[in-house]
């Protein structure tokens, strides 16, 4: 019965990928009719594709799963998105994922598209065991500089969680003003899985305040760059200036707007020492 169902067999393990029975599979190897060969390779090679994602999802954890056997249950991944946009809020996310928690295809937020991102973000918000994305708005950010202003959305980010982290996993910074053990890890959304979480979290909220500013201010091109400095941009503030999405700190900006360049912002330690 089995040498004359390939389409059924095709439709249950390779189209809606259920798991093959081992006297389904004896069968089909010893079946030599191409058709059945075609089902095997694609199994085999959803097989492989299965085994390298487990073991890149291993890696990911690999930060966690030492704090969660060390007996800390609270790790909290931190990342923040929009620090380059000529327009627009910066954002951040923190993002505390129950131990042991696997999310296929969870990776650095750019290098996934927006569809998967959008997906990404929902699986993430339904398995986290608590989650919050902070804004820094543009007023903000021209008051005390996109530097700051980034660490000062992670800061809310961490703050805002329902839960107290026994301990941060942040994207290559540290927040001096959270007194959490903390661990900076350079590019670490592609190297932690709850950074890659908050990076995915940051990116997908701030794109849809993003959106909402293109409607607000047509013309610019907001929906689809986002505020980044591509050339599209640059064409648009040329031809309509700047709005008030525009972060005036920022060269571009100025330029549109004729203002002077600013003066270096004050350092670390200038601002420590003021």
């Amino acid at each position: 019965m089995i040498r004359h169902s390939l389409d059924v067999l095709r439709q249950r393990y390779v189209i809606e990928k259920r798991p093959l029975e081992a006297s389904v599979e004896e069968v089909l190897r010893a079946d030599s009719r191409s058709g059945a060969r075609a089902i095997l390779a694609l199994i085999d090679k959803r097989r492989f594709e299965n085994r390298s994602e487990g073991q890149r999802l291993r890696k990911m954890l690999r930060f966690e799963t030492s704090l969660w056997e060390s007996g800390l249950h609270a790790i909290a991944g931190v990342d923040e998105a929009g620090m380059s946009p000529l327009a627009g809020p910066v954002s951040a996310a923190a993002v505390i994922l129950k131990p042991g928690t696997r999310i296929v295809g969870i990776d650095d937020s750019k290098k996934l598209d927006a569809a998967a991102r959008e997906e990404l973000a929902k699986e993430i918000k339904a398995k986290a065991a608590c989650w919050n994305v902070a804004f820094v708005e543009i007023e903000e950010i021209d008051s005390i500089n996109i530097y700051w202003a980034g660490l000062r959305a992670m800061q809310r980010a961490v703050q805002g969680l329902r839960a107290t982290p026994q301990h941060l996993l942040i994207d290559a910074k540290r927040l001096k003003k959270i007194a959490i053990p903390q661990q900076a890890i350079v590019k670490g959304d592609a190297k932690s899985a709850s950074i890659a979480a908050a990076s995915i979290l940051a990116k997908v909220e701030r794109d849809e305040v993003m959106r909402m500013l293109d409607v607000r201010h047509p013309g610019y091109g907001f929906a689809d760059h986002k505020g980044y400095p591509v050339q599209p941009h640059y064409e648009a503030l040329a031809r309509l200036g700047a709005c008030a999405a525009h972060r005036r700190s920022f060269g571009p900006v100025r330029q549109a707007l004729g203002l002077p360049p600013l003066p270096p912002w004050p350092s670390a330690s200038e601002r420590s020492a003021g």
